[in-house]
């Protein structure tokens, strides 16, 4: 079995329907959908709140490659371009974990690199998977490591419910 999380994220247009197309995308393997959260942006270019939720899914055909893939072809269903590094998104689809492998391929990087840091990954996977593990060490053990104000800044979403 191949068990893949996958961290989904839109700051453009109709971020909830965006999201909600994302979930229909991986909807033959989904295990577990989060709620909705909304961050401010990562990074150094100005643009507009994200909303941001986690995916739980599971293919025993699938290799970590095939969940790129995956990810890809649902970002290009959104309209997706990739101008500008950390630039604003109709979405973004990271595979954040797959089966805990750990890979350094620079297309693929297993874990992703900078999710343990990541507030606005850890809080929503939390949320769908209580006792989600990371790198070998439980992300409530990574949540806590952040600073409030960071987790305080992943906000729910109650008005938008992805099914």
């Amino acid at each position: 079995m191949s068990r893949a999380v996958l961290s989904i994220g839109s700051n453009l247009g109709d971020r909830g329907a965006t999201l909600q197309g994302a979930v229909e995308a991986f909807r033959p393997w989904l295990v577990a959908v989060s709620p909705v959260f909304e961050t401010a942006p990562w990074g150094p270019v100005p643009q507009d709140d994200y909303y941001n939720a986690v995916l739980i899914a599971d293919d025993p055909a699938a290799a970590p490659r095939d969940w790129l893939v995956r990810a890809h072809a649902a970002e290009q269903r959104a309209g997706r371009t990739r101008d500008v590094r950390w630039g604003p998104r109709t979405l973004d689809v990271d595979v954040v974990d797959v089966d805990g492998i750990r890979s350094d391929d620079p297309e693929l990087t297993l874990p992703h690199p900078r999710a343990a840091e990541r507030a606005f990954v850890l809080v929503p996977w939390l949320a769908a998977e209580p006792e989600a593990v990371l790198a070998g060490r439980p992300v409530r053990e990574l949540l806590a490591a952040r600073s409030a104000d960071e987790v305080a800044g992943v906000r729910p979403v109650p008005t938008v419910e992805l099914r």
